[in-house]
């Protein structure tokens, strides 16, 4: 079934965001992969320290851009930028009792599921708009297939909220204006049964 433009869009839209979260995942991954081979015995760490500063700069770079452009399908913990703050440096994490640094990494790995699950939903995602179903996908700055975004109301909303407003004026008229209420009363006293 071919897809219309709109659609065709959505998909690529898709798409980019999946690469966005399959390269933070894996910036993410490398973040671990630095603070583990640290205690490595003979590991040159200078060349380790300098890798973990850039990378960490990498994950604190994209983490709020990846945040914001996802919107609603995020479903990446904010937790895992106190992990990014609170790791200064490779040797200050390990100074740290190995309690410490075993929690360190417990948070580490409830983080990577976090962009795990995100990454599932989107593929998820995908996959429904490729089978032809409407998907919401919201983008930082509006709309982008499946409902209204950014536009206001619609026009059947309008013409319900100006009904709405035009019965709250004639009620509250009535119930202001005291020869209108009387009128009003005294009809609807006519319609019911006399005692």
């Amino acid at each position: 079934m071919a897809q219309s433009k709109k659609q065709q869009k959505v998909i690529e839209e898709l798409d980019r965001r999946i690469n966005m979260c399959r390269e933070f995942a894996g910036e993410w991954v490398r973040f671990n992969q630095i603070l583990s081979a640290f205690r490595t015995p003979g590991v040159d760490k200078a060349m380790l320290e300098k890798e973990f500063l850039r990378v960490k700069s990498r994950v604190a770079r994209s983490f709020s851009v990846l945040r914001e452009t996802l919107q609603q399908d995020s479903k990446i913990e904010a937790t895992l930028m106190n992990i990014v703050y609170t790791s200064t440096d490779l040797d200050s994490v390990h100074a740290q009792s190995e309690v410490a640094v075993k929690k360190l990494q417990a948070e580490w790995n409830r983080a990577l599921m976090s962009i795990e699950e995100t990454l599932g939903l989107l593929e998820n995602k995908k996959a429904r708009a490729e089978a032809g179903e409407k998907v919401l996908l919201l983008s930082a700055g509006g709309d982008m297939g499946g409902g209204r975004g950014g536009g206001g109301l619609s026009e059947k909303n309008k013409k319900n909220l100006i009904i709405l407003v035009v019965v709250i004026a004639v009620i509250a008229v009535m119930a202001l204006v005291p020869d209108i209420r009387n009128m009003y009363v005294d009809a609807i006293k006519s319609f019911l049964p006399r005692k």
